[in-house]
């Protein structure tokens, strides 16, 4: 019999390594109520996180951004799922490129990052419709965010989806997903359905178990409608900001100015103490979380770009730090809101939110770390260690330019390309929601049943557009009506004439509206006395036409003599030396949609501002030797010389509004325009 091999140095050690490494079964993220503390498995722990929403970045620069983020000394990353974004009609379902939800969660854990995740269903952010998808609005008396059995029914179906998928990402099943929000600062919305909230909370603890730490977020003035029994409470707040509805106008010099600021600063830790106080109200025994610290703002178009002070971003951290807080820095990197996916705010009017969501954010919209960054980065580090190694540099940037755009055509020359499908008919016109369109535009048609021949006026009731109607008569441009802005126009035409009107989506209201944001024509247009009726609705797959049929130059093309009006403007350009990031300006553009390579870039609006470049990542661009495509939909007026050009850096704040610069302090208001601020 051969003699036994005696066992070998790594089969020894292995049992005792088993011993002293967490295992999925000891991997625990506890609230600690007794000293008011995280537990991570069983060490006090706090998190400093920051938020980045994968849906506002290119996945091939997911991880650039994240490992951005834990160089800064963060451990941990918040993010939302928006529900539109993954199911884009009832039961079909997308989880495939930027929207491949666990690439991403595989991309914090490769970072070295724990995930506070944020899945809804609502989630404002910002984004259209606050997550929520526009096909629930096809049943028109659905009551979102309640207990409406239709709305509960959609909710059940998506989370029997979602929520399986990331189970198995949850901290101690060996992931790294240590808490999971429910609903989104639900307090704001005014419903207060503690059924609705029950409900959801029952349907997560039912598919992820009792171990996963549930949590609910909201600002001072919801946490009464929005915390509820079961679920940890968490607040959200600014620098120095007792709520999120001051905001105020300066009218002041300089110098003034200053003084008012040190006084903001002086009352901001005062302002922080009271809200911590507040919480203890509805969380008298835990940590002390602030879910939404704002590194800056959003922003809006026809208002100026907005800023938080470096100084006053650090100062609240520090302060909130030095209580043993955890925070999450909302945002961390913004991103962009590509395509038609903004949201909109309503503050005494409808106000679509720009395309840039760069939110002055530590890491810039084009991911580059700015002097915010780090300044936070060395705050942090008096509390915690941070990796060893430099942040990277900015990457580089391109330009290039001037380009100059050639003339497609009109949007009506390309209406059998764009609703291949033919029109819908109706007496009423109907929704955007009602023919199935989510995003973009739908063209009504109807005909004149009447010679008008002195100007009449052409208006909607009750501010029935939503949100800008193009006006054309016989393919003629007469004009554009506006939500809550401009309600009429003046016509004339002859019997039989073709009264075209162009309606775009500005973007679905992402915050607090308890009413559900239809888009299109909401009431019938009147002609002087007479109602039109009789409409022809033409969906427009404008998205489809400019990636796949006008590569094929389809049409061969009259060109209007002096386009104006909706029309479309190409070019094709290479790129002769290095590539790079690069912004795309349009001087003397006046508002419209933009496509590289066929990928919608989003909006531009540059005559009302304040954005007036449109950030362009490195990965969209075709190397040196490739042909790349830029086209441009022009809703009004193109330039005399429509040219573009691609800078290095970003425009952002050039508007003839004026400036709104947010209080520090509950205690400095002014009066003129108060609108409150929006949540996220």
């Amino acid at each position: 019999m051969a003699p036994k091999k005696p066992p070998c140095l790594p089969s020894l050690l292995l049992p005792l390594l088993t011993l002293l490494l967490p295992q999925a079964d000891t991997r625990s993220f506890v609230v600690d109520r007794d000293n008011d503390r995280f537990l991570l498995d069983g060490v006090p722990f706090r998190y400093v996180s920051g938020s980045l929403h994968y849906f506002r970045v290119p996945r091939v620069l997911w991880a650039d951004r994240l490992f951005k983020m834990r160089m800064s000394g963060l451990n941990a990353v918040q993010f939302y799922v928006p529900w539109n974004y993954h199911e884009p009609e009832p039961g079909v379902y997308n989880f495939h490129g930027s929207r491949d939800l666990i690439a991403f969660l595989n991309e914090a854990a490769i970072a070295n990052l724990l995930v506070i995740l944020r899945p809804g269903p609502y989630i404002c952010a910002e984004w259209d419709m606050g997550g929520l998808p526009a096909w629930l609005l096809r049943k028109p008396k659905i009551h979102l965010r309640t207990s409406d059995p239709d709305f509960l029914a959609a909710v059940d179906s998506w989370f029997k989806v979602l929520l399986p998928k990331i189970h198995p990402w949850l901290y101690h099943n060996g992931g790294n997903i240590i808490s999971i929000q429910v609903e989104n600062e639900y307090g704001s919305y005014r419903a207060c359905d503690f059924n609705y909230m029950r409900h959801l909370a029952g349907l997560f603890r039912a598919i992820l178990g009792d171990e996963i730490l549930l949590f609910t977020t909201d600002g001072p003035e919801g946490l009464k409608c929005g915390s509820l029994e079961g679920l940890y409470t968490t607040v959200d707040f600014g620098p120095g900001l007792l709520s999120k509805g001051e905001e105020w106008s300066w009218g002041g010099g300089p110098s003034a100015m200053m003084f008012i600021f040190h006084l903001c600063l002086l009352s901001a830790a005062d302002n922080m103490t009271k809200i911590f106080t507040l919480l203890r109200n509805y969380e008298p025994h835990g940590p002390l979380v602030n879910s939404e610290y704002y590194t800056g703002w959003l922003d809006y178009w026809g208002q100026n770009h907005s800023t938080r002070s470096v100084h006053s971003v650090t100062n609240g951290l520090e302060n909130m730090l030095k209580l043993g807080a955890s925070v999450n820095m909302y945002m961390f990197h913004g991103g962009t809101n590509f395509g038609y996916w903004n949201g909109a705010d309503e503050k005494g009017r409808f106000l679509p939110i720009t395309t840039s969501y760069d939110y002055d954010a530590p890491i810039s919209e084009a991911g580059d770390p700015t002097p915010k960054l780090f300044a936070l980065r060395d705050v942090i580090s008096k509390f915690q260690e941070i990796p060893l190694g430099p942040l990277p540099p900015p990457s580089p940037k391109m330009m290039l330019g001037p380009l100059t755009l050639h003339l497609d055509g009109d949007l009506l020359a390309f209406l059998n390309y764009l609703c291949p499908q033919g029109p819908i008919y109706s007496i009423l016109p109907m929704t955007f929601e009602a023919v199935k369109q989510d995003h973009g535009f739908v063209l009504y048609r109807t005909y004149l049943s009447n010679t008008v021949s002195e100007p009449t006026r052409f208006w909607v009731p009750n501010n029935g557009v939503h949100d800008r109607a193009y006006v054309m008569v016989d393919g003629v441009f007469h004009g554009v009506l506006e939500r809550n802005m401009k309600h009429k126009l003046f016509l004339t035409g002859q019997v039989g004439a073709k009264l075209d009107v162009l309606l775009e989506s500005m973007g679905r209201l992402s915050f607090g509206s308890n009413t559900s944001d239809f888009k299109g024509l909401i009431e019938p247009p009147v002609l002087g006395q007479t109602i039109l009726t009789r409409w022809l609705m033409f969906p427009l797959k404008v998205d489809k036409l400019v990636k796949w049929w006008f590569p094929l130059q389809l049409l061969k093309r009259s060109h209007p003599q002096t386009p104006s009006g909706p029309t479309f403007y190409s070019t094709m350009f290479a790129i002769l030396g290095s590539s790079g990031d690069t912004f795309l300006y349009l001087p003397g553009w006046t508002k419209g949609q933009v496509w590289i390579n066929g990928f919608n870039l989003g909006r531009y609006w540059t005559k009302r501002g304040p954005q007036q470049t449109l950030y362009v990542p490195r990965p969209l661009l075709y190397p040196r030797g490739a042909l790349n495509k830029i086209t441009l939909l022009e809703l009004e007026n193109a330039p005399p010389q429509p040219q573009v050009q691609f800078l290095d850096r970003p425009i952002l704040n050039s508007t003839l509004h004026r400036t709104y610069v947010y209080s520090l302090s509950a205690e400095v208001q002014s009066d003129p325009e108060p609108m409150q601020l929006s949540g996220h």
